[in-house]
């Protein structure tokens, strides 16, 4: 037994309290419900076949949720959790939602799924009870049932989308509004238009319109449901449409260019970690990434003879090759404002400026140059050293470390050479670029979701006669 604790899986301490806190939360409130109000199984007006079918139905809801990008999901249990709430006593509903969840993740996972879904059932039933313990009027009209279930959505989307928030900023450091900008923000119109459904699947429980039994038009209200997630998955499909992108376009890039194996690759494993120090935000981390994937894509422009050259190339040679950043923004233009956004056409334009201003194509220096730029291109610099040319060895990675260092404040940001070091240090994968390349290459399936790529592009040569270190 004791063994099997110490393999027991467990998140970091502070989302391990968070977890807690929300489960012992849940039984508190549960418990004092169920003391002041009475236990009872089947609840007054429904047997067990009813407790079951609605056990099914939220079951049958979280199974088919939507995957959301910043480690979360969306499904319809909100809506049956409302109408449970309209059916049944003020304890019941929560305790189902508890019970009845889908249960795939790890323990810990699980227990937060089920105990901040059950709060947000249980904030929602009081908010119904108390419109239903004091009706609201619009003249003879009573209002209480409509407004009711209206503000208990309201509240449900409140607690439900701000534990969950909470509980990814805790986990990965993402800001609490890029976590509810990408994952709900876009989806709270269509949240608040549909919660009058719940309403709906209730009162046509309470009054069977076919067959005698009022589960049938429940089930008739799944199909429009079913499909109404289709909406909620075009938000996640167009993320993935954004990944395959990327590798369409580094897979060509990688046609065009074979010789250089998993360039892009690694400098965009080395630009994410570097920026996961620099801001500890995994949403800002994974922009770069993507950026830094691209960073040379404009590389598609130039002429394979000077790619390829196995020499030196003469200044004319290197004035072409270095269009290539003006090219890769061009080459992405048309997709800025579906697709690509500001971060991915500063690293491409700006990944070779120098700190010292000496750099091209702007000549920009110290913080004029965009700090993903300056992150993608130190990544590409060290890449570059450890990679080695036919006219030039390959650095080992203390070499490389050392001349990433005598470069701080000439070539590089000062601050992003003192944490480039510190990481370092710490033996990522990426620091020996023949142990990455032997990792990478057993590995089978990558995606930008949960792993990188696997397509390559290949650093550009060093310009003829200049005391810097290119990529």
């Amino acid at each position: 037994m004791l063994q099997k604790l110490r393999r027991l899986e467990l998140p970091p301490p502070r989302v391990l309290a968070f977890i807690l806190g929300v489960f012992a939360s849940f039984l508190v409130l549960e418990g004092y419900l169920i003391a002041r109000h009475g236990f009872r199984l089947p609840p007054p007006g429904l047997g067990w076949f009813d407790l079951l079918f609605w056990a099914a139905l939220v079951f049958w809801s979280v199974r088919v949720e939507i995957r959301l990008p910043l480690s979360a999901s969306m499904s319809h249990l909100f809506l049956f959790a409302l109408a449970l709430v309209a059916l049944t006593p003020l304890w019941f509903a929560p305790l189902w939602v508890f019970l009845f969840q889908y249960s795939g993740n790890t323990w810990y996972k699980q227990l937060f799924n089920r105990s901040q879904d059950a709060l947000a059932t249980l904030a929602a039933a009081l908010v119904w009870q108390f419109f239903q313990s004091n009706p609201l009027y619009l003249g003879t009209l009573n209002l209480s049932a409509g407004v009711g279930v209206g503000l208990g959505a309201v509240m449900f989307f409140i607690v439900n989308m701000g534990l969950v928030t909470l509980i990814i900023h805790l986990a990965n450091g993402t800001p609490l509004r890029e976590v509810w900008k990408k994952n709900f923000g876009w989806l709270a119109a269509s949240y608040f238009l549909l919660s009058p459904v719940a309403l709906l699947l209730a009162r046509a429980y309470e009054i069977p319109l076919l067959g005698g039994w009022g589960g049938w038009t429940v089930l008739l209200f799944l199909v429009p449901l079913y499909y109404s997630r289709f909406y909620w998955d075009e938000k996640v499909r167009l993320e993935q449409a954004f990944d395959a992108t990327l590798e369409v376009l580094m897979h060509a890039l990688e046609a065009k260019e074979p010789e250089t194996r998993m360039h892009s690759e690694r400098v965009a494993d080395i630009a994410k970690d570097l920026a996961r120090a620099r801001y500890g935000d995994e949403a800002k981390a994974m922009e770069i990434y993507r950026a830094a994937r691209l960073h040379d894509i404009g590389k598609i422009g130039i002429p394979e003879a000077l790619l390829l050259k196995p020499d030196k190339l003469t200044p004319k040679e290197y004035e072409v090759v270095q269009s290539h950043t003006t090219l890769g923004a061009q080459l992405l233009k048309p997709a800025e404002k579906v697709a690509f956004g500001p971060v991915v056409y500063n690293v491409i334009l700006h990944h070779h400026e120098r700190w010292d201003g000496r750099g091209y194509p702007k000549r920009l220096a110290g913080h004029e140059i965009p700090e993903e730029a300056r992150i993608v291109g130190l990544a590409d610099a060290y890449e570059a050293m450890t990679a080695g040319r036919p006219y030039r060895k390959a650095k080992s990675s203390e070499e490389a470390l050392q001349e990433v260092q005598d470069l701080s404040g000439i070539q590089f940001d000062p601050r992003l050479v003192e944490l480039f070091t510190q990481l370092w240090h710490q033996n990522p994968l990426w620091r020996d670029r023949q142990a990455y390349l032997e990792a990478k290459e057993g590995s089978v399936s990558r995606s930008t979701l949960s792993q990188p790529y696997s397509a390559s592009a290949s650093p550009s040569p060093s310009e003829p006669g200049q005391e810097t270190s290119e990529a």
